[in-house]
């Protein structure tokens, strides 16, 4: 039960009584004015739909509850809005049902798939991917608490001329050095070519300039380019020493990618590498182009026309039949949903890519597939830096194993310089600073709206105070150290107590999570879980400070605070475990 919504539900039923309108949901809010009551009903939509009064139509609506439902001390009415007060056994009532039912879920019986991360094999994970892999593996454990079936996935870019370019420079400038005799991690090795493939192709284009080509001529003509393009090529015809040294610079990627996906704390149930699906999108090409849904240029290269829809013309398929991410992506999608029972399939993709994902969707429809209705693309703002944005090719990005070092780092100098760890063991201490620094990082990141671009600024994103995961483990370090010191809980249901404002308060925060879960399920938006469990806390924090708990004389009042402690505690690490936080009972 929640009180909020039962009486959402009967005021809607009163409206409907009293004025014979339908679907009048008047808004109910937590009271936090000076003024007498628990909730506050907005009546504003009302007044302007029936021409009253606000004072003469609150009345009416306060009388006709106060008549209808036994919950109601007393109510009253304040320029627009009716401010109601619940008897004190409903809360006690509340409180007695959410302990025992808080966690249960009711299925939806529907399979959804996230796909997150899905990198290039051809550089080291970044902020960026940071940011792509919290938000997408939190999304799923939203959805999974919402009652869905999860699928997590992610597609392995193994494959095109990005790829090329650090295989191709690793010839010609690694003199045969791997990650174990240069003891580095093999996605920084392959992504340090990446690096030097693109400081010797400038370099090329700058001297066929000075032989008087122009920028663009010297682009297409430079030696290096036109070496990985023709290694593209011949990858796609399976030449086997092009596939041989392909597959073994994949493998170091794959192991340096598994370290960080370990320490950042995410998984997925499935992967699919591009180098198998690209085969299924040319076969859709074929497809495409006998039903006239595409069409082919004289240069031999495949499009789609979307100009009469007011898009334009996309390739999916080069002159020369090699494959762009559209033809994989076709591929991918089909496989998907041929291979699982999904009703619904999200793309957790940078907002840099939302025309790609609208021309994807549009022709996957043409193609005649149904489920292309459920295909939804989980368009998030880019992580920028305070000098402006990450570049790959030229080395200037925020590495995810540095980042996520500097915040263990930060966490363990200021577990430190507190002095709170000295009776735990070594191994106790390091688990508290990995928990806390990768919490600070997740809670910094997740705590953003997804829609909106995050600026990162290092100094912020280790400020342990505010609005910040430490600041909420701690408070449920707090409640753990709380529990520790009082005697065996009596667990019995709460009767006849008076709750006060900061209980009622904290209890209606605590019914409210549900209702948050299932709305952040489907804005798909762990933000509005990094909120809740934020506000949650800073009530807590005002109730422990205002109320005696342990030192109470009174064993009933003593044991429903013990109580409401210990289920605060149980929903801030459940809410912290949604966005992929643990929590620690030290700190």
């Amino acid at each position: 039960m929640n009180i909020k919504l039962e009486l959402q539900k009967k005021i809607s039923e009163i409206v409907h009584q009293l004025y014979q309108l339908e679907g009048q949901n008047l808004e109910i809010q937590e009271n936090k004015t000076d003024f007498e009551g628990d909730f506050t009903i907005v009546i504003f939509p009302l007044v302007k739909a029936l021409k009253k009064s606000p004072d003469a139509l609150g009345t009416e609506l306060g009388d006709a509850l106060r008549q209808s439902v036994a919950y109601i001390n007393h109510y009253q009415v304040v320029k627009g809005f009716v401010n109601v007060s619940i008897n004190n056994e409903l809360f006690l009532e509340q409180f007695n049902f959410l302990k025992n039912n808080w966690k249960e879920t009711t299925k939806k019986n529907q399979t959804v798939m996230v796909e997150y991360s899905s990198p290039n094999t051809n550089k080291p994970l970044h902020l960026g991917h940071v940011r792509n892999n919290l938000l997408g593996f939190s999304v799923a454990k939203i959805l999974e608490e919402a009652g869905f079936d999860v699928i997590k996935t992610q597609i392995i870019n193994d494959r095109g001329i990005h790829i090329c370019k650090s295989m191709l420079a690793w010839q010609k400038f690694g003199n045969g050095e791997t990650p174990n005799t240069q003891n580095i991690k093999g996605d920084k090795l392959v992504g340090n070519y990446y690096v030097e493939f693109d400081k010797e192709y400038k370099a090329q284009i700058k001297d066929l300039q000075a032989q008087g080509l122009d920028e663009e001529a010297a682009k297409k003509q430079a030696p290096i380019i036109v070496e990985a393009q023709k290694m593209l090529l011949e990858w796609e015809q399976e030449n086997p020493e092009v596939r041989q040294l392909w597959q073994t610079m994949n493998e170091w990627v794959y192991a340096g990618f598994n370290e960080t996906y370990k320490r950042m704390g995410v998984a997925f149930d499935q992967v699919q590498y591009e180098s198998k699906t690209y085969i299924l999108g040319k076969d859709l090409i074929t497809v495409g182009l006998q039903k006239g849904i595409f069409y082919r240029k004289d240069d031999g290269s495949v499009w789609v026309d979307f100009t009469d829809e007011g898009l334009d013309q996309k390739l999916l398929l080069r002159g020369d039949g090699t494959s762009v991410y559209m033809t994989q992506d076709l591929g991918t999608a089909v496989e998907r949903f041929k291979d699982n029972d999904i009703q619904q399939l999200i793309y957790t993709v940078g907002n840099e890519q939302d025309y790609h994902f609208q021309v994807l969707f549009k022709i996957l429809k043409k193609l005649g597939y149904a489920w292309a209705e459920h295909l939804h693309h989980l368009s998030y703002g880019m992580v920028e830096l305070p000098e402006g944005k990450m570049k790959s090719r030229e080395g200037t990005v925020v590495d995810a194993d540095d980042l996520m070092q500097e915040m263990y780092e930060t966490a363990k100098q200021k577990a430190q310089e507190l002095g709170k760890l000295e009776n735990l063991t070594e191994d106790e201490k390091e688990i508290s600073y990995e928990t806390v620094g990768l919490g600070a990082l997740k809670y910094f990141i997740l705590k953003v709206d997804p829609k909106k671009k995050m600026l990162f600024d290092p100094k912020k994103s280790v400020d342990f105070e505010g609005n910040t995961a430490p600041f909420i483990q701690y408070t449920y370090a707090r409640i753990q150290s709380l529990l520790a010191k009082s005697e065996k809980q009596n667990w019995e249901n709460i009767q006849g107590i008076a709750l006060n404002a900061s209980e009622k308060n904290l209890l209606l925060l605590l019914s409210n999570y549900k209702e948050v879960v299932q709305k952040a399920a489907q804005s798909l938006s762990p933000a509005l879980v990094a909120n809740f469990v934020f506000d949650l806390v800073k009530s807590y924090n005002s109730f422990y400070q205002n109320n005696p708990i342990l030192n109470h004389d009174n064993e009933d009042i003593k044991n429903f605070r013990l109580q409401l402690s210990a289920l605060t505690g149980e929903v801030i690490k459940k809410s912290l475990s949604l966005l992929g936080i643990g929590t620690v009972n030290r700190m």
